[in-house]
């Protein structure tokens, strides 16, 4: 009876093995995708629920190929497993993005018989995502930060950073200038990349200095989340 059920209305017939094996085989590579992604993934997007994603999206991809075989109905099936992509990308992290269809493609080649294939790609894709996370591939140098500082209405701030600045950061740019306290003090707002090597502490203190001491902020996050 299992038999029959299995039979999705095409002339071949999937047998109980094969479809323990299209469900076990991409839960496997999927755990693999998943610790490798928890070795390389960034600090700041990484997440435990796309951990278990990257386990799931493998099985599910393989068991809706498996379930459509040869029908015509695969092609709108795929395209909407793969417009379910797009979705998933609320992170912005391309990285993750990459994860995806990296789980996608397991999944595939999982659902379609060729366990070869699925395990030699995994094997290869993670092992080069491993090397790409060990030498820094593409990796910048610095760290795109924001500088907020405080000067006194005295204070003529045109180029009053500058040293200080060339010296800490790798580039910086002066983004925004308002005035606060009832125009007693300017608020100065600098888009900076921060040496990765600088001492942060020093970098405030100097700044201090200059700047009678007032308030210095310097946001610790990215604002922005590459590769």
């Amino acid at each position: 009876m299992l038999e029959q059920l299995l039979n999705i209305g095409t002339n071949s017939t999937l047998s109980l093995a094969s479809a323990v094996l299209t469900v076990v085989v991409p839960f496997i590579l999927g755990l693999i995708i998943s610790l490798t992604y928890m070795k390389t993934a960034d600090k700041d997007t990484y997440s435990q629920g796309f951990c278990y994603t990257l386990i799931i999206v493998p099985v599910v991809s393989s068991i809706i190929i498996m379930l459509v075989g040869t029908n015509l109905a695969a092609a709108f099936s795929v395209g909407g497993a793969f417009s379910l992509v797009r979705f998933r990308s609320e992170t912005g992290s391309a990285k993750n993005i990459a994860y995806i269809f990296f789980t996608m493609a397991v999944g595939l080649a999982s659902g379609v018989q060729q366990f070869v294939y699925a395990f030699t790609f995994t094997a290869a894709l993670c092992i080069i995502m491993l090397i790409f996370e060990a030498f820094n591939f593409g990796g910048n140098k610095g760290e795109s930060r924001v500088l907020k500082i405080l000067v006194p209405e005295s204070l003529n701030y045109s180029g009053a950073f500058d040293e200080v600045l060339s010296r800490y950061t790798l580039d910086y740019k002066l983004n925004r200038i308002k005035t606060v306290d009832l125009g007693s003090m300017y608020e100065l707002t600098y888009d900076i990349v921060l040496d990765k090597n600088g001492d942060i502490k020093s970098f405030i203190d100097d700044i201090r200095c200059r700047n009678g001491n007032l308030s210095v902020e310097l946001m610790l996050s990215p604002n922005v989340s590459g590769f």
